[in-house]
Formats: structure tokens, sequence, C-alpha cells
């Protein structure tokens, strides 16, 4: 193990057992980390933990704006910093950490990417998406992704016993491992049960316990989901991002633009704070705008 893994493994380790983080949140820590430690071995020689200061971090912040590296980026690289010093203080390796004159820069606010209502309608009623096995997981994946908003992992590790039929609800395992239960349409809810019904007549010979399966029976990969919903986007959309992020932001921007109240809306994407959820508020006062720029005599 080198020098830079030695000192970083116990703090993601910490992410892992007590924090509970996703394996893909603890590999950006780990690439964030490594490249502050090599960029301190490369340019400077190394520098002992209890040396690194505010001076140091600025130099390799500085290093990696010149890369073309946006505010956004910049901004996490910070806030991994922050943790990581923060925690060498809780386990005593150090006493003070050198972030406290590290200013993040501004990023530049944009509105999150959504499909138009007339494009999700589109999709679920003309898209072809074929009666074979793949075709019926396709098509109740970008379901439960428009009707549920749920994140990427929350949607490949669900399963098919979190599915209360009594109460029409999905219980969702979130970050940090917090759950949550999310309502589902009784149309939503008669498509699960009809796919899980098509699984016991497929005999899988598996013991997979995942709602959404392959054709094998075996669990559904992050790339394989994303390439689905790419797909199945480009069909019926021409915004630029075409991802399962997206289908949460159309999630989240649909129900605030019908008038959901924001506090059910962050309780239903599983937000810890109410700030992440705001953004979402924006997009409604764009769709204001627009009405009143298009009906009001003045405007």
């Amino acid at each position: 193990m080198s020098s830079t893994e030695q000192i970083i493994q116990p703090f993601l380790d910490f992410l892992k057992f007590e924090k509970r983080y996703s394996q893909h949140t603890i590999l950006s820590y780990q690439t964030d980390l490594i490249s502050f430690f090599d960029y301190l071995v490369t340019s400077l020689g190394g520098v002992e933990q209890s040396q690194i200061s505010h001076i140091y971090i600025r130099s390799w912040l500085a290093s990696i704006k010149d890369e073309g590296m946006t505010a956004k980026t910049i901004n996490r690289k910070i806030s991994t910093l922050r943790s990581f010093f923060k925690y060498q203080m809780k386990v005593g390796v150090l006493t003070q950490t050198p972030m406290n004159k590290i200013i993040a820069p501004k990023s530049e606010k944009r509105l999150p990417n959504f499909v138009s209502e007339s494009e999700i309608d589109t999709l679920f009623r003309h898209v072809d998406f074929g009666d074979d096995w793949k075709g019926r997981t396709d098509r109740l994946l970008l379901l439960i992704f428009y009707q549920t908003g749920l994140r990427v992992t929350e949607l490949v590790t669900l399963k098919e016993g979190h599915v209360n039929k009594a109460n029409s609800t999905i219980k969702v395992l979130g970050k940090g491992g917090k759950e949550r239960v999310i309502p589902v349409a009784p149309e939503l809810m008669n498509e699960i049960l009809t796919y899980i019904s098509f699984k016991k007549e497929a005999s899988f010979n598996s013991l997979n316990e995942c709602l959404l399966v392959n054709e094998k029976g075996g669990e559904l990969n992050r790339r394989g989901v994303y390439a689905i919903v790419k797909k199945y986007l480009s069909m019926v959309t021409t915004i630029e991002k075409r991802s399962p992020h997206v289908l949460r932001h159309t999630f989240a921007t649909h129900l605030t633009n019908n008038g959901a109240d924001i506090n059910a809306v962050k309780e239903l994407l599983g937000h810890s704070s109410l700030a992440a959820t705001q953004v979402y508020t924006h997009n409604s006062i764009e769709k204001l705008k627009s009405v009143y720029n298009k009906a009001h005599p003045k405007a």
C-alpha cells in the first residue's frame, strides 16, 4: 500500500462503514484525494500532513482550474478536502484544518434539465418498447424513474420485497442508508405487479431479490441503465442531457409546476436539506414568467 493510500484509506473506510456512502460517492472522494496528494508529491516533493497549509491547497486548486475545470467541479474537490481534514481532526491526527482560509468559487446556477410533460406523454403512449423481457424491463424502469424520482443506485438495488401492494408504496434505501417511503400511483403499482408475475413465469434460475432484472435474471448495472434512458429519451426530446438524473429532475419539476409543496418534494426526493430542493422552484417561476409574458397585455 502506497503512503497516499495509507493516509486516505481510514477516511474512506469511515465513509463506507460509518457514513454508509455509496461506492460511487466513495470513489469520487478517493479520486479527489489521490489527485491532491499526487500534486503535493510531484510539485512539492511531498508534504507531511501536519505541514499542509491553505497555501498548498490554493496552489493545487489553481492548477486544476488552469486545466479548465468548472467552478462546480472545484467546489466538489474543496468539499472533499473539508471532509477529509475534518475527519483527521476527529481522529486526532491534526489539531486544526487548513481549509479555514479556502473560499469556494461561485458556481453558475443552472436550472435542472427536464423533459416536458408532452414529451413524457409521447414516450409512454407512442414509443414501442417491444413485448420481450428487455422491452418490459426498459419500460417499467423509465416509468419508475419518472413517477418516483429515484436515483440510479436506488433503482438498481430496489428489492421486490420493498413493494407494498396494500399501501401502494415502495420503500427506498437512499444516500447514507436513509430509508424513505414513496407513494405509487395505482397504474404504476399495477405495472409493477404485472412485471413481478412475468418474473415468476420466467422462472429465472436466480435468487436475485431485485425488482428489475435483465434477461438472465441478474441485477441491472448502472452503465446499462444509463444507456437505456439515453436511448429512449433521444426518441422524444432534444435536450442535451438524457440521463436517469434528468428523469429525477423531471419528476420534481412536474410536481412543483403543478403546485406540489416544496417540503413534500424534498421528502420524496430524499434530500437532507431544503436548499437542494429549492432549485426546482426556479423552473416554476420561469413557467409563470412565460405565462405572464404571453397573456398579460402590458407584458
